[in-house]
């Protein structure tokens, strides 16, 4: 499978309250063989991650590049609500704005985002998007594994309590054996004693 089959199942969400940078973006993106969403706010991206089934939705949005600033919800907004939430905080989030601000850039970078390009977005930019959903991509698949692995373990351990008695029943259940072996040295020792002490009278006549 090359690189442009691969990137085409990954699905990225696009916000920017701008159509003409909003236009652009897709143009790219679709030129870099991304499945593209586009809303033009904040908080349409959001009820869009939360309201459709699979993250839960019918496509599953591998990541948001979003615009800084956009009126209502800023992209630094929308940010944090997809880092604070428990369903969302694994999809990569990448910053766009056209002023070069560094506290901005930190603020965002400290808050979770993976990158933060300055408009207008070039194709080479968008080169950097890959690795950041691969590696999303590889570390929920591992958690998806791990918590199969680990749900197996729990039926088998629920099966096994279920199937085996304890060891206190199987005690119960066993009955209880006379120790024959006991019995059998005691008598012998018994006869073996009266043996030894009963007196002997060889070759003595009783005269009457």
């Amino acid at each position: 499978m090359g690189v442009a089959a691969a990137d085409s199942e990954f699905h990225v969400l696009a916000v920017d309250d701008s159509i003409i940078d909003r236009k652009l973006i897709e143009r790219l993106l679709k030129t870099s063989s991304y499945q593209v969403t586009t809303v033009d706010s904040g908080s349409k991206a959001l009820e869009f991650l939360t309201t459709n089934p699979n993250n839960h939705q019918e496509v599953e949005v591998n990541l948001v590049i979003t615009d800084y600033c956009m009126p209502g919800m800023t992209g630094y907004d929308l940010l944090k609500k997809i880092k604070e939430s428990s369903l969302l905080r694994n999809i990569p989030v990448v910053i766009m704005s056209s002023e070069n601000v560094p506290s901005r850039i930190s603020r965002c970078l400290e808050e979770g985002a993976e990158e933060f390009f300055l408009k207008p977005v070039q194709l080479s930019d968008l080169n950097k998007l890959r690795p950041h959903i691969l590696k999303t991509k590889i570390k929920h698949q591992k958690q998806q594994v791990q918590g199969e692995a680990k749900q197996e373990e729990e039926e088998e351990e629920e099966k096994s309590e279920f199937e085996s008695p304890t060891q206190q029943e199987q005690q119960q259940r066993q009955p209880q054996q006379p120790d024959n072996n006991k019995r059998k040295a005691a008598m012998e020792e018994e006869l073996s004693t009266d043996r030894t002490t009963r007196p002997r009278y060889n070759d003595i006549a009783t005269v009457v």
